[in-house]
């Protein structure tokens, strides 16, 4: 099977391609709205080279939300014009390590952290919200390895590691049986959106 993987959900952006016992086509680049340009210069590069796939995964976080939707949003284009299978899976399930089971944290702003576990490329924990201390409560003798796409000065035992667009496709590939296609992908969201309503828009409700 034809597989292509984006993963666009922190600083470093990847784009692979795994189709049997081929060496793996991966491309990894700085990932914010600055170098956006890159991911699809990489994702060209990748198209000219082995076409379509048979399937497409996608990272769907938790992490930049304007990234996560970029690489939902190319996905869904390019299922559009093909019989393409589409899937996506918890980004932090395609971190690089030797260890069958790993813990990621990562900031999730408002004085908050979100906390995952995964063992053998599956979630079996979270990704939930937890204050400072929580986390620190909650990682404290896990006893498996601690992994984050940022530094964290509060958590300095986290080593730094990005969700890899060629794990997720071997995560996806390793699973067995036909890949499930998805007709419709949304982001992993930490909590409800955070709506600021403008001031004279309050000032007009309560006049009203």
């Amino acid at each position: 099977m034809k597989i292509l993987a984006l993963e666009l959900s922190s600083g470093q952006g990847s784009v692979a391609w795994l189709e049997g016992g081929r060496d793996p086509f991966v491309r990894s680049f700085p990932n914010d709205r600055k170098h956006s340009g890159l991911f699809f210069e990489n994702l060209q590069l990748c198209s000219r080279e082995f076409g379509a796939p048979d399937a497409i995964v996608v990272g769907l976080g938790p992490g930049s939300y304007a990234g996560v939707r970029i690489a939902i949003a190319t996905a869904v284009g390019l299922r559009a014009a093909s019989a393409t299978k589409l899937t996506g899976i918890s980004s932090i399930c395609g971190i690089e390590t030797a260890s069958r089971e790993y813990c990621v944290i990562g900031d999730a702003r408002r004085a908050s952290f979100f906390f995952g576990r995964i063992r053998d490329g599956r979630l079996t924990e979270g990704p939930s919200l937890h204050s400072g201390v929580e986390l620190e409560m909650k990682i404290m003798g896990s006893g498996v390895p601690l992994y984050a796409s940022e530094p964290l000065p509060q958590f300095p035992k986290a080593a730094l590691a990005h969700p890899s667009a060629q794990r997720l496709a071997e995560v996806v590939r390793d699973q067995g049986g036909e890949i499930a296609d998805t007709r419709s992908l949304e982001p992993i969201y930490l909590r409800e959106p955070h709506i600021t309503v403008p001031r004279a828009s309050r000032a007009s409700a309560i006049h009203q």
